[in-house]
């Protein structure tokens, strides 16, 4: 007999994702956040409003989370889990040394197997043929601006005094290689976005793009890197780069 996959509960995950905030129709201002449970399993989070959350809330990748859930009416793909935001609670962190265990059984070199299985998240081995960036064009840059400018205005109160946040005006992508052959994909994760940000402040927009561009573009794909890919929810062929590792961030020998 098939077992009933249940429709809420609570869960303890290692955050593994966590994207740029993006302004969805439904939901207003969210990150794109996945985490694996302690079995093993991918867990799409959403909708997070992460700017909202509580100080003591606010996660980073290897924090292990818990919170409550229900399986969403509007999502049909395996992972994804509709969060109670103000359930979350950050309960530790995964060690560096603990970290290449814990990510051996989800690291894949092939995106169109997992499709195939029915996946809609994974944890890439990809081979990096090429980094660049392109500044988004200005109109495109105004309707981001305008869609994160709308949606704080519809926030609630408690929310309101959260800083604008400030979409950034390049698009950082990837060329690389898989089992399945070469692809695109623009590369999502905050923290490319920040440190553009940080440098710029800093050193002025030119020079932080090619600072960028040594790290994520040479630096961090000469030592290894992996790809934290995720489908669009309307088109679940295309594979989306979520979030990026450091394979130096975590123990390599038992990786590769």
């Amino acid at each position: 007999m098939q077992q009933t996959q249940p429709t809420s509960g609570s869960c303890d995950a290692v955050v593994i994702i966590k994207a740029a905030p993006h302004v969805g129709e439904r939901h207003g201002e969210t990150v794109c956040c996945a985490a694996i449970d302690l079995y093993g399993n991918w867990l799409r989070l959403y909708p997070i409003s992460f700017r909202s959350l509580e100080k003591g809330q606010k996660f980073s990748r290897w924090d292990r989370i818990r919170f409550k859930w229900r399986k969403p009416s509007d999502d049909r793909r395996l992972e994804s889990r509709r969060v109670e935001q103000q359930s979350i609670e950050i309960v530790g962190s995964l060690k560096q040394a603990d970290r290449s265990k814990f990510l051996a059984n989800s690291i894949v070199t092939s995106l169109e197997r997992e499709r195939t299985e029915g996946r809609s998240l994974a944890l890439l081995m990809p081979k990096v043929k090429r980094f660049w960036f392109n500044r988004k064009a200005n109109e495109d840059l105004e309707v981001e601006l305008q869609q994160f400018a709308t949606a704080r205005a519809q926030a609630d109160l408690f929310v309101e005094s959260i800083l604008p946040y400030k979409p950034c005006p390049y698009k950082f992508r990837y060329q690389y290689e898989t089992d399945d052959g070469e692809r695109k994909g623009t590369c999502q994760d905050w923290e490319i976005e920040a440190t553009f940000y940080k440098w710029a402040k800093l050193y002025g927009e030119e020079d932080a793009l090619k600072r960028v561009s040594a790290v994520f573009g040479e630096e961090m794909p000469k030592k290894g890197v992996l790809f934290a890919m995720g489908t669009h929810s309307r088109w679940p062929d295309k594979w989306l780069i979520n979030g990026i590792i450091r394979l130096d961030d975590i123990e390599q020998k038992s990786l590769l």
